[in-house]
């Protein structure tokens, strides 16, 4: 399946600046894996207190970007758009680790592949990679709650 622009990617995550960390999506395959971007600038807000003289991207915020690539993977595998009924949370995070840190001008690749889905538990393997290095993994479990119960 083809990938998704920005305004693509604003009907699917409720997220919004200064907290969407996913610019482009390369290639999303429904109930496999899926391929996008982070555009990594100095303009980011953390970046004023994360660290002001050695700017570096905070790794819970590398790992935010993997769950919103992760969303972005749940809803094209279901084939549906959110409705403001159903939100989805973390309900743990596995195995991270951080294996370089981030600066301003990187670009980050955010990948994320299904791993198993029962009912309303999602988890994945995803990792963030910087060119050819892995920068940041884990395996990330969410849940979707309607809002209704």
């Amino acid at each position: 399946m083809s990938g998704m622009t920005i305004n693509e990617i604003l009907e699917y995550l409720p997220h919004r600046y200064p907290f969407l960390l996913v610019d482009r999506v390369l290639e999303v395959i429904p109930g496999q894996s899926i391929t996008a971007i982070k555009n990594v600038t100095m303009n980011e807000e953390f970046f004023q207190g994360h660290f002001p003289h050695h700017p570096v991207m905070p790794g819970v915020l590398i790992i935010e970007a993997l769950a919103q690539a992760s969303a972005l993977l749940t809803f094209k595998t279901e084939d549906t758009k959110p409705d403001g009924k159903i939100v989805t949370y973390f309900v743990g995070i596995d195995k991270a680790r951080f294996r370089a840190p981030v600066f301003p001008g990187d670009q980050l690749i955010l990948q994320s592949t299904l791993l198993r889905h029962s009912y309303r538990i999602w988890k994945y393997a995803a990792k963030a990679l910087v060119g050819e290095q892995v920068v940041a993994q884990a395996e990330l479990m969410c849940t979707e709650k309607s809002l209704e119960e």
